[in-house]
């Protein structure tokens, strides 16, 4: 009989599959921001947890939780409790915040989390 995995193990699998194809990133740069990877794996997964967008962006968890907090505060992400986790959501119609791209809504970086 076939055992089924985990809702965790499901979770790291999926962390480690929003790098699959990725070049090396580690020494070099990216056109996205860390805050821009953080709401596409909040896109992607709004249950996901801290530990494994950290792993996924490459950063640490408190990073990770400065960045959710930022993108709380600035009204892009709204975070709700449920028990122990935290389920996320997007605000899609905010617009970027620098001025070049202050005129687009954030939709285009969502569009980014379908796959």
């Amino acid at each position: 009989m076939k055992r089924q995995s985990s809702p965790t193990k499901e979770k790291r699998d999926h962390s480690s599959q929003l790098k699959k194809g990725s070049e090396d990133t580690t020494s070099g740069w990216t056109f996205l921001s860390n805050h821009s990877h953080v709401i596409i794996c909040l896109a992607r997964d709004p249950e996901m947890r801290v530990r494994d967008i950290a792993i996924a962006v490459g950063i640490t968890e408190r990073a990770t939780i400065r960045i959710i907090s930022e993108l709380e505060e600035a009204g892009y992400v709204h975070k709700e409790k449920i028990g122990r986790r935290n389920r996320y959501s997007i605000v899609a119609d905010k617009n970027f915040r620098h001025p070049l791209e202050a005129h687009h809504s954030i939709r285009g970086i969502l569009a980014l989390a379908k796959r």
